[in-house]
Formats: structure tokens, C-alpha cells, sequence
């Protein structure tokens, strides 16, 4: 799979992580409770909330494409405290992604990638995609998930998957 192809998955599953929080409004709406509540939903006292998962999620799939593509990711402070604040930062990121190119990923397999919690290090950039940046942004979108699915929101495997690009079989 190509590196820009990678950008377009993660930056589906984000969009389908942001409505998976649509999801959880309207839940908590129903219910006559503030979905702010479940952004400090956790599966076990030592493990990050669910804010922590939305905003690693964001971090792994902007930091992917600016490691690959040579340029800058933007700053986000991680500072959200609310269901509204989360889904900003969601689509900054899927705005952020959607302004790159196929062109700006060649050669990113070979690119040498720097991670700032790992210094004196590189990966290849076709090791980092496989061996960091995409188990990292599925375990944090998944965490996601189980979080939303715990706390009763109805998301489900298809919800998960997405829109998959179907073509109808030649008459």
C-alpha cells in the first residue's frame, strides 16, 4: 500500500471516529445527559481517556503524513475537554490530510523518519508506516471505539468499517 494511500485510510477511519461521536451526542441526548461526560470514559483506572485516544488518533495520523511527505504537522495543544472540541480537532485533521497530494509521498518508503521520543534513531519510512504509525492510530481509534461501545453507544462493525467503494459487476 502506497503512503498516500495510507493517508486516505486513516483519514476515513477519523471520519468515521467523528461519527462515532455524533453518535454518542445524540445517545447522550436521548438519554438526557451531556456527551461531554464520555470524554473522560475510561476502560481501566491506569489507562488515558477517551479524549487522550481521539487526540493520539489525530497526532498518529497528521504525524504519519508530515513524516512521510517532509513537511510540518500543525500544532494542536491538547487542550480539548469537550465532545464538540474533540470533533473540531477531528476535522482540522481530515482538512489538514485532504490538502495533500499522491506526488508529495514519493519516495516516502525509503524516507528516513525521526521520532522526537526516540532520538539517535530512524526507521525507514516503509517500517514506520507498518511497524509504528499504523498500529499505533488502530490502537487508538479502537480504544476509541470500545470506549463509546461500553458506555452504550450503538456502534457497531459497520459503523467501525465505513463506506467501502463498491462497483457493480459488467452487465
Amino acid at each position: 500500500m502506497s503512503a498516500y494511500s495510507n493517508v486516505l485510510q486513516v483519514t476515513k477511519m477519523l471520519r468515521n471516529l467523528d461519527a462515532w461521536l455524533g453518535k454518542a451526542e445524540e445517545y447522550a441526548e436521548a438519554k438526557g445527559s451531556s456527551a461531554d461526560d464520555f470524554v473522560g470514559f475510561r476502560l481501566t483506572p491506569d489507562m488515558r481517556p477517551l479524549s487522550f485516544q481521539v487526540q493520539s488518533a489525530c497526532d498518529g495520523a497528521k504525524f504519519m503524513a508530515s513524516r512521510l511527505s517532509g513537511t510540518d504537522a500543525p500544532n494542536h495543544p491538547d487542550t480539548e475537554t469537550t465532545m464538540a472540541e474533540l470533533r473540531q480537532r477531528i476535522n482540522a485533521v481530515v482538512d489538514f490530510l485532504g490538502g495533500f497530494s499522491e506526488d508529495q509521498f514519493e519516495g516516502a518508503d525509503a524516507r528516513e523518519v525521526r521520532m522526537s521520543f526516540l532520538p539517535g534513531k530512524w526507521a525507514r519510512g516503509d517500517d514506520y508506516v507498518r511497524e509504528m504509525a499504523l498500529p499505533n492510530f488502530y490502537f487508538h481509534v479502537t480504544t476509541a471505539y470500545d470506549l463509546l461501545r461500553m458506555a452504550g453507544v450503538s456502534v457497531g462493525k459497520r459503523d467501525f468499517i465505513g463506506s467501502i467503494n463498491l462497483h457493480d459487476d459488467p452487465a
